[in-house]
């Protein structure tokens, strides 16, 4: 029973971490994109940018059950998880360096009014929302039953962890976004990082979908086997080491300078 905690809170830490970044994310390209406004105005969107994020990402806590028990939604989740994490991994790797990235979003912002401005903010919100959902419930259904029971038709326990998680995620976009943007600042190699474990954990959920009994791919039992669990973990906690020790993205550091 021990163990099974102890996996509980292990997986819980990797998912605060994981919403830390991503919030982080969000308030960084939430700046890029009102960055075109007067100080009044941008400051004033930015606010509306964190109020959505709240909205957003509280009403994607509603949706947990709905994507832990249709195994149509899981896969279409795993894929988008899939595209998300590797697109910007791909792009980071062979295409525009993160800054010229942000120069982009900000000159297609430019010359914009507030209200628009404040629409391609609510889409960002929009896509963090569900970026931060998906990974926190292919997370949780990839952990083993808890004593608790059930919850909204998911296990109490996963259940648990993902709103625990989503919870973390509005904290750290209210409180902590600000370090975690200095954080990436100091280590911009972090962001691909993050989007590497979004990928991965994009495969953590396509394993949990081609487990489920309708499929039948994979043993129903697989996703909470001993092997599976710590290659799962081995391979998160390495990509997360490769990340904080990376050489920071030559371009950023010689903008700084």
């Amino acid at each position: 029973m021990e163990s099974i905690w102890l996996e509980y809170a292990w997986a819980l830490l990797i998912l605060i971490g994981l919403e830390g970044l991503l919030s982080a994310d969000n308030a960084l390209v939430l700046a890029v994109i009102a960055k075109h406004l007067p100080e009044e105005q941008k400051n004033k969107a930015i606010n509306y940018g964190i109020l959505m994020a709240f909205a957003f990402r509280f009403v994607a806590l509603f949706a947990i059950s709905f994507i832990a028990n249709v195994w149509q939604i899981q896969a279409i989740g795993a894929a988008y998880l899939l595209y998300l994490g590797l697109k910007h991994v791909i792009k980071a790797k062979f295409g525009k360096d993160n800054k010229n990235i942000h120069k982009d979003d900000e000159k297609e912002a430019a010359g914009k009014g507030f209200w628009p401005t404040v629409g391609k903010i609510a889409l960002a919100d929009l896509a963090f929302a569900i970026d931060s959902i998906l990974a926190a419930v292919a997370i949780a259904l990839g952990l083993p039953d808890s004593p608790l029971g059930n919850f909204g038709g998911m296990d109490g326990g996963q259940f648990l962890v993902v709103v625990l998680g989503g919870v973390a995620g509005l904290v750290l976009i209210k409180f902590a976004a600000a370090w975690f943007v200095q954080l990436l600042e100091k280590r911009p190699a972090l962001e691909t990082t993050a989007y590497a474990i979004v990928a991965w954990v994009g495969v953590k959920l396509a394993v949990v979908t081609l487990s489920h009994e309708d499929i039948g791919v994979l043993n129903h039992d697989f996703p909470h086997s001993t092997p599976w669990t710590l290659t799962f973990y081995g391979v998160l906690v390495g990509i997360a080491l490769i990340g904080w020790f990376a050489p920071g993205n030559k371009s950023l550091t010689e903008g700084k300078s």
